[in-house]
């Protein structure tokens, strides 16, 4: 089975995402806004601190908005209907290095960004239902 890429997926959500009103998908983005930042704040809390370098690198991109060029997953486009967390910049390219550890300098992993998703993930994704939810109920009745 051929496997789709990410670009391909995102250019199906954005057409799919053009078809839904407007109020419903400033809402939307509100939701998801709110949620990023939560995410954000869950792997600060957890990032192991030396200087702040890494810390200070977790960022949420908004949706039509473009990710750092050396951040989690590189650079890259943001969708509407979307937001991205990443953690690490042009100064900062090690954050799988904490993330992971690493086997050859005995350097132990140090897990923040996915336990920090994870810790937020449920709740994220209950807010964006909610909002979802309201705002389709408030077109009808307006």
């Amino acid at each position: 089975m051929a496997r789709r890429n990410h670009t391909e997926g995102f250019q199906r959500l954005e057409k799919r995402l053009a078809n839904i009103p407007k109020k419903i998908r400033q809402e939307m983005e509100k939701a998801l806004i709110k949620s990023g930042e939560e995410t954000a704040a869950a792997m600060k809390a957890l990032v192991p601190v030396d200087d702040g370098d890494l810390r200070d690198s977790i960022v949420v991109t908004p949706p039509g908005g473009t990710t750092p060029l050396h951040g989690t997953g590189g650079s890259r486009h943001v969708p509407e209907g979307a937001v991205a967390v990443t953690a690490g910049n042009n100064g900062v390219r090690y954050g799988h290095l904490v993330e992971f550890g690493t086997r050859n300098e005995n350097y132990p992993a140090q897990p923040f960004f996915y336990p920090g998703l994870r810790m937020t993930r449920t709740r994220n994704q209950r807010r964006i239902r909610r909002a979802l939810g309201k705002a389709i109920k408030d077109s009808k009745n307006g």
